[in-house]
């Protein structure tokens, strides 16, 4: 098997954001944003596979910062996980004001990518070098989302699923519950 180190799977871009990428307050559009995470996402996962990758879910996005129109938006990805098919890809926003060099942290996302052969059938992907304490923690974070994922589906999609049972839950949240 082969096995490639964090650091080979690194991409960044950078991309000055223009009047046209805003939304109604000014801001740049968030939708903007997440089109040029899945645009990182597939280009790290594809760099580090050697094959197509296509988006199986995007596990978090924190808006952390707004950003401006002007600033020099930089994304940083590298592979924090991988599966058998399946990798996760963590993604770092910042954004620079070009006028002053004051950068701040945007946006963290992470998004599972899985390897697709010519003939559309998940693929193989290589293992992955660990070569530092924050790439242990990295993946070990990555297996947690994953089970904690996992574990919520099997709590609340449960045929035998009963909501009474978790009201009491509910209290301290802004919600009115009317069961018929």
């Amino acid at each position: 098997m082969t096995y490639i180190r964090v650091k080979d799977t690194q991409v960044t871009i950078s991309e000055l954001m223009l009047p046209s990428h805003s939304n109604f307050s000014g801001k740049i559009h968030g939708g903007y944003i997440l089109s040029l995470l899945d645009q990182i996402a597939f280009a790290c996962a594809s760099k580090f596979s050697r094959t197509y990758c296509v988006t199986a879910s995007v596990d978090t996005v924190d808006f952390l910062n707004p950003i401006e129109v002007g600033e020099l938006v930089t994304m940083k990805a590298s592979i924090n996980y991988v599966g058998n098919t399946s990798m996760v890809v963590g993604i770092r926003v910042e954004a620079e004001n070009i006028r002053t060099g004051i950068k701040k942290h945007c946006n963290s996302s992470y998004f599972t990518m899985v390897a697709k052969d010519k003939t559309n059938n998940s693929t193989k992907v290589p293992g992955l070098i660990l070569d530092d304490t924050i790439e242990i923690q990295r993946f070990l974070k990555a297996i947690k989302r994953h089970e904690m994922k996992k574990n919520r589906q099997n709590e609340f999609d449960r045929a035998d699923f009963i909501p009474q049972d978790y009201l009491k839950d509910l209290e301290n949240y802004n919600v009115k519950v009317e069961l018929k």
